[in-house]
């Protein structure tokens, strides 16, 4: 047993409650940050659509089916891929509805929210790729953030290590979800020496991934989802070396973690994709600018010609940008 007073060396510290009651109401550190991340991932989205010409409010219309199924997307990967946590011996199977409790997949995630997005799509008449593009750096953000709902509920941690950075994990009480075992003094309970904090490799890897998405998008004004396929390419390289030193427990196929091989196959499906698709990104344009009357043309004053007949050039045409 080991006190977290009696930590011998330098660590990053982890939280020992995760839930908090707000009168009979719990307040899930895990729910929260989970909340932050989608608040994010639709202020750059919304900004983002507003660039190509969609109608300001339009990722409301969206997250209002992609952040439902994205949820029951990712839930469902988590129950399908650790069924024995619910369904095998011992297990709950009413548990696999406890989301606040962890327990989200981001490949069902994805998938899921991919869905939703192209239904909501469809409803606005937006090509799902102009969407798909403007999510690329926002969800990668909202992943990040959400990390921190691991770090929370202490979990997601990778072996052991003497790295300075080494993370402290408290033995979590089975009985009351959310909170530290603590010995006779009250003190919370942590587990014998510390651990890689791969909760925080993935932050920190998906923050480098929304600023790759952005930087390329505006060198080469990605579209028809290759900004998405980027971050797809971008995440599941990350993914695949964090997954290779994370010690909790998870299926296997030929001795490998199933997340490992999931990472690699969908890596190759985004590089192909990439590789395969061209055009240019798209603008959307309201219906009512094509049939608008133009403006009658101003007379040519004599002195805006040129001595061989022609107009000089005029001031150069802005380009579009993306964010």
């Amino acid at each position: 047993m080991t006190h977290a007073s009696l930590s011998p060396q330098a660590a990053l510290p982890s939280p020992s409650t995760a839930v908090w009651q707000l009168g009979p109401v719990p307040i899930r550190a895990y729910a929260l940050c989970i909340i932050a991340g989608i608040v994010l991932a639709c202020w750059v989205t919304e900004r983002r659509l507003r660039q190509r010409g969609v109608a300001p409010g339009a990722v409301l219309d969206i997250a209002v089916w992609a952040v439902p199924t994205g949820i029951i997307g990712a839930r469902i990967y988590h129950v399908i891929t650790s069924p024995e946590k619910y369904f095998g011996a011992g297990g709950d199977p009413m548990k696999a509805f406890a989301i606040w409790e962890g327990g989200l997949g981001i490949w069902g995630a994805v998938a899921g929210g991919a869905i939703g997005a192209w239904i909501a799509a469809r409803q606005l008449g937006i090509p799902f790729g102009v969407v798909a593009d403007a999510l690329a750096p926002g969800l990668p953000l909202a992943q990040a953030v959400g990390r921190l709902g691991n770090w929370f509920n202490n979990e997601l941690f990778g072996g052991r290590t003497t790295l300075p950075w080494g993370l402290e994990i408290h033995r979590m009480d089975p009985d009351n979800p959310g909170h530290a075992l603590r010995d006779d003094a009250g003190q919370p309970i942590l587990e014998p020496g510390l651990y890689q904090p791969t909760f925080l490799y993935e932050l920190l890897w998906n923050l480098g991934v929304v600023a790759l998405v952005l930087l390329l998008d505006r060198r080469l004004k990605l579209g028809r989802g290759r900004a998405f396929a980027l971050y797809v390419m971008g995440y599941t390289v990350g993914r695949f070396w964090i997954e290779l030193i994370r010690t909790d427990d998870a299926n296997q196929i030929l001795g490998v973690r199933l997340n490992v091989w999931t990472a690699a196959l969908v890596f190759l499906g985004a590089l192909i994709y990439f590789v395969r698709v061209r055009g240019p990104r798209e603008y959307l344009i309201p219906l009512d600018a094509a049939t608008t009357t133009p403006p009658p043309a101003r007379p040519t004053c004599p002195r805006s010609t040129s001595p061989s007949g022609r107009r000089p050039p005029g001031p150069p045409r802005r380009r579009a940008t993306g964010w």
